[in-house]
């Protein structure tokens, strides 16, 4: 993943272009997953029932929103440490998309 400041410079301030998104990483692979199992089975590798995806597709839905949630909690604490630790003196705001400086 490739750094950026506001003057398009890459690795200079060290932010991200995105967030990390674990919960979107799992559907991802939930999804990579049961496509597989199909495929496979549209090659004829192996024999598929209809009703296979049907508790994977549960569990990875399950898991990436336990993913998203411990990563949102993560978000917000770093968010909340920034804050706390900002000298400027003015407030910030954590719990909107703009802080207040």
């Amino acid at each position: 993943m490739l750094r950026h400041d506001e003057h398009g410079e890459q690795g200079r301030r060290g932010e991200w272009r995105h967030e990390f998104r674990p919960g979107r990483l799992v559907v991802g692979a939930t999804a990579l997953g049961i496509a597989a199992l199909y495929g496979g089975d549209a090659a004829r590798a192996w024999d598929t029932p209809w009703y296979a995806a049907l508790p994977s597709l549960v569990a990875g839905l399950v898991l990436s929103g336990v993913a998203g949630w411990i990563g949102y909690r993560a978000r917000r604490r770093r968010a909340a440490r920034a804050a706390s630790s900002d000298s400027s003196g003015a407030p910030a705001s954590t719990s909107g998309s703009h802080a207040i400086r």
